[in-house]
């Protein structure tokens, strides 16, 4: 036989046998598909964001079909819509979802904080922070460099005078920014009534507090002596608000000398 035709018999032989080898392995091994699962990740609205709870839309999917919860109302970005879309599939209660929206607890800007140095380095706020705690002299203040824009899936949050700037008529409350901000200066606030808000999260004394920023907490409690429902706090030299407690009436912002504090409504700021 022409040695050229046999090798080329020998390689043909050889894929068709790998062929057939590797179609029963798949037959034999497939992994069966949950349609039910697979029709609730295409209701939810594919975020990936972790804000349920689980890994993503297709744990949640999963758990849902499972029967692992029954809550509909675990995906914020979805919302209400995305809930009663589940239950109705599923055939079970919609849950609701409490509206939410990011929000960053810092007013450290070009005109309110000082600043120690020029950073010249990578554009990332986590980066940034290992030096020295970053370029601004209050090491708890936003770094503004971005790395809660560049994860946001929304165009919700822009850098505004060098500080970060969410806002809250297109924040889904996906937590994704929660969890890039190197400064833990992010969190979701209930946006279904006013709330009050402290924006910073210096710890340090009152004196030197006033040399970072001006718009610093300097602890001086008196927010917590106007709050007549227990919702303000003062703990390591900062202010903390009580969402559950707070009912928006504003007297602790009336009240805070260096102006931290801010009544966030529904639909927006009210200074």
């Amino acid at each position: 036989m022409n040695p050229i035709l046999f090798a080329v018999l020998l390689v043909a032989g050889i894929g068709l046998v790998a062929g057939i080898g590797l179609a029963v392995a798949s037959a034999i091994m497939a992994v069966p598909t949950d349609e039910k699962a697979e029709a609730i990740t295409e209701i939810l609205p594919g975020a990936n964001c972790g804000a349920c709870g689980f890994s993503g839309c297709s744990g949640y999917a999963a758990a849902l079909s499972s029967g692992k919860t029954t809550n509909t109302a675990m995906c914020a970005p979805g919302g209400n819509e995305v809930s009663a879309k589940i239950a109705e599939y599923l055939g079970v209660e919609a849950g609701s979802v409490i509206p939410s929206c990011a929000v960053v607890l810092c007013q450290g800007n070009i005109s309110n904080a000082t600043t120690k140095m020029v950073y010249n380095g990578v554009r990332s706020c986590r980066m940034a922070s290992q030096l020295y705690g970053g370029p601004k002299d209050c090491v708890y203040g936003c770094v503004g460099l971005g790395d809660c824009v560049n994860v946001c899936p929304y165009d919700a949050i822009h850098i505004c005078d060098g500080v970060a700037r969410i806002n809250p008529l297109v924040c889904r409350a996906c937590k994704k920014c929660v969890n890039s901000c190197p400064k833990g200066l992010i969190e979701l606030m209930p946006l279904h009534m006013a709330r009050a808000a402290v924006l910073c999260k210096n710890h340090d004394k009152g004196a030197l507090t006033r040399k970072e920023c001006k718009t610093g907490c300097i602890g001086c409690m008196k927010c917590v002596k106007a709050c007549e429902y227990g919702a303000v706090t003062v703990e390591n030299n900062t202010a903390h608000v009580d969402y559950e407690k707070c009912v928006g009436c504003g007297k602790c912002n009336d009240a805070c000398p260096v102006g931290c504090i801010e009544v966030i409504i529904p639909g927006g700021r009210n200074n």
